[in-house]
Order: structure tokens, then sequence, then C-alpha cells
């Protein structure tokens, strides 16, 4: 398999300390001890979806997967982690060779989950796994509550297309991932030149307030910017009065413009109001986008109104008020002596989680989904295969095996696989899930103990 370039997301080679230090030092009192070896499986799940929501959607896999690669302590990693006496001597030599070389399994990017979907089962020694949980962690919060939101827009837009704007309301990486995960679940473009190089994801944009005040009047801004862009290109017509800016419009592009952007004002009047100057100026053709602070509840509330496009930037690059997807990172069974699987899990109030080994299906009738259905393995018996459930979607599928990374996942190949498949799965759905007032997940989610 060939390896894709390093990732952009941190600006450095390497990922390795993008790691909290208390999986070190669990690393070097295993190494201590004997336990760094023992064979273990952790899993990533959401005990609950965040905000309120009826579904969630993962996304973050595929920039996962390309960190996994960088994941080198290298030369810098450990002269700081030497220097700051992070870990001993021998945890730093066993460092220096660190390679991940167990399984990782999961939900392809773009499935839909619920409250405990093992999102990221990770197989291997304790030494293998125990260092990938704020990797992990990280990554896919961010990149899943985005998408999630993303998908919740999606939907209040129906067919009209979005845009997702929000690279001056993030982390300059963050904005990229943003980005990124709007696209996996239907947004159509971005105006993030990072994320358009890294991902293959389309770019767009013309021009902000700043070229209208730039010039001595609208009508000098609306022509340069037609003798560069040509009469395709969008003019922002709110700088001043908008009734006047759609005429300078149409008087200096002609009825083929385009299209216009709002950005301001209460937008289903002022969409309204545009639509019906247009119309009355002969530019029956040219269409109408509207920014101005947008999420999916704006969205949905413009569906009446004659708007063909929307640009979002603030609300999906912040996951709408939801930045965090909520999952954690456990360690659900291990190994015993004689080489049986022993389930273990955490017992504490509100945050007790779920032991075993575990394979998941979505129940489906008629194409429509009725279950998120998780087999456990309570001990020995093993795994349930789709074979066993001639009803149901298998969900899971090997990322990385023994180590090897199939770069099938990874790269914008691995985005248009992910967002066809999410527009799929996206189609099961029953119809409760697409409300966008908070309630419980749209379907339940059944455990059930493995066949011995």
């Amino acid at each position: 398999m060939t390896a894709p370039a390093a990732s952009s997301t941190t600006g450095t080679g390497s990922t390795a300390l993008l790691t909290d230090r208390y999986e070190l030092t669990m690393l070097e009192g295993a190494l201590r001890d004997g336990t760094a070896a023992r064979r273990c499986v952790f899993e990533l799940f959401a005990r609950r979806l965040a905000g309120g929501r009826r579904f969630g959607v993962v996304a973050g896999t595929g920039r996962l997967l390309q960190a996994l690669r960088a994941f080198r302590f290298g030369d810098d990693e450990l002269r700081y982690l030497r220097d700051n006496g992070v870990v001993d001597t021998a945890t730093l030599a066993f460092l220096e060779g660190y390679r991940f070389r167990g399984t990782l399994t999961g939900y392809r990017e773009g499935e839909l989950y619920f409250p405990g979907s093992p999102v990221l089962t990770v197989e291997g020694t304790f030494a293998d796994a125990v260092v990938l949980e704020t990797l992990a962690l990280s990554i896919l919060n961010h990149d899943s509550a985005v998408a999630t939101a993303a998908a919740r827009m999606c939907i209040a837009a129906g067919d009209r297309p979005l845009a997702e704007m929000g690279s001056r309301r993030a982390s300059e990486f963050g904005a990229v991932a943003a980005a990124r995960a709007a696209y996996l679940v239907g947004f159509g473009a971005t105006s993030n030149l990072e994320a358009g190089r890294t991902w293959g994801i389309p770019t767009m944009g013309t021009a902000a307030h700043a070229w209208t005040l730039l010039h001595e009047r609208e009508e000098d801004a609306f022509r340069a910017q037609i003798d560069a862009l040509g009469t395709g290109t969008t003019l922002l017509v709110d700088t001043y009065d908008i009734r006047r800016g759609v005429e300078t419009a149409i008087r200096v592009a002609g009825t083929g413009l385009g299209g216009v952007r709002i950005d301001s004002g209460d937008l289903p009047i002022v969409a309204a109001e545009v639509r019906a100057r247009l119309d009355a100026l002969g530019a029956t053709g040219t269409r109408i986008t509207v920014t101005s602070d947008l999420d999916e509840y704006a969205i949905a509330s413009l569906a009446a109104s004659p708007v063909d496009a929307y640009g979002v930037g603030t609300s999906v690059v912040t996951g709408s008020g939801t930045p965090t997807a909520g999952m954690v990172y456990k360690l659900v069974a291990r190994q015993d002596a004689a080489g049986g699987w022993v389930p273990v899990a955490k017992l504490s109030p509100d945050k007790a989680s779920l032991g075993g080994r575990k394979s998941a299906f979505r129940t489906l009738d008629a194409g429509t989904a009725t279950s998120e259905l998780i087999e456990v393995s309570t001990g020995f018996e093993p795994l349930d295969s789709p074979a066993d459930h001639p009803d149901a979607r298998a969900l899971q599928v090997a990322f990385v095996v023994d180590g090897e990374i199939d770069a099938a996942f990874e790269g914008p190949a691995g985005v248009t696989a992910a967002r066809a498949h999410h527009l799929r799965v996206r189609e099961e759905l029953p119809v409760r899930a697409l409300a966008l007032s908070r309630s419980d997940p749209a379907i339940p989610t059944v455990h059930a103990a493995a066949a011995a």
C-alpha cells in the first residue's frame, strides 16, 4: 500500500505528541510490571448523542488513519520527553521503535451512529493501544460533531446547495477538518483552499464587503469584479442599500448575472424583496445566495423563501452549539493467562461502560432502520458474523490489520467514498430522525449476548 502525503493537520511531521501525558505514564507502568504486552480491546463510543441530536455521523476516520501513519517518536519528540522527565529511559527506548501493530475496525466514515455504537475498536497489546486514546478522540469527537451538525443543515436545506465558509471562526487546522467533515455529509463546496488542496473538496469564493468599500462607488466594485470573473459571478449587494445594490448589479452585469449574495437583514423578507426586484428587472435566472450566521434552524425557516443556495460559517465549524460528540475511549476486554477474552467495564455512576468485544448491525424494515443491534461477547464465545443477521446491515469494517493501514480510506478518494456512503445510509433514517428538535435517538440501541 502506498502511504499518502504527511498530514498538514499539525504543521509538523509527527503526530506522536498529540497525546495526553497520562497515556505515556500508564505505558511506563505497564512496561515495568509486565502488562504492556497483554492483548486488549479498546472501544471508542458515545454514551449518549450530544446536544439531544436524533442521530450522529461518524467523521474523521480518514484523518485518524493519516495521523496514525505519522505517529512516530523521532529525535525531537524523544528529546522533549527526556529533557522534561516525562518517562524513564526504558520507556524512551520502547517509544523509539513504536509502530502501531494492532488492528483497527469500526464504522465507516459517513456512517450513522447511536448511543453505544462501537464507532472504533482498537485491538492490540496494551502498549499498542493505550497511546492512541487522545489522538483518536480529538479527531473523531471534533469531526463527528461538525459532520452531525452539517448533516442536519443538509436535511433542512433539501435540494438547495450549501457552502462551508467558516474558516475565520475556527483554528487554522480545525477549519480544514471542519470543511472536510461538512463536505463529507453533503455540503457542496468550501471557501478553505487548504481543504481543497488536501482533500479534493471544491472551493468557492468571490468578494467581501471590503471589496466594495475599496472602490469609490459600488458600481465601480461590481464592474471590476465582472471584468475579472465574468457575468457568472455572484455580487454582494448589501454593503449599502440592498434594493439599490440589486439595481446596480443588473445594470452593470445585465440580466445574465449569475447570482447575488445577501449577508444581512431579516432574510425571509429581504430574499423575497430581492427576488421580486430581480424578476422585475428581467434577471429571472439570477440566483440568490444567503449567508449571515445561518444554522439548521435558520435554514429551515427559509424553506419557503426564494433562496437558491446557502453559505454557512460559524455554526457549522462549531458543531452548531455542540462542538464535541462526547465520545470516550475505554478498555472493554483483555486476554487472560489462558488466552481467553475477559470483559472489563467501568462501573462509575453515570459513566458505566459495557464490557466485552462487540459486533454491530443495523436492523432494517423495508430499508428503514429500526434498531442498532450490538452483539456482545461476554467471554470466550466468538463474535457474530453478518451471516447471523440476514435482515440487518453489518456496520464494521477493517481499517488496519496487524499494523497495515488500508489506504482506500485515506485521502481525497476516501472522502469521496465516505460522502457517497453517508448519502446512502441517511436514506435509512426513519422520518422522525429528520426533525431538528431535541429528542431521544431515532432508533434504539439493543444489546444482546453473542451466540455461544
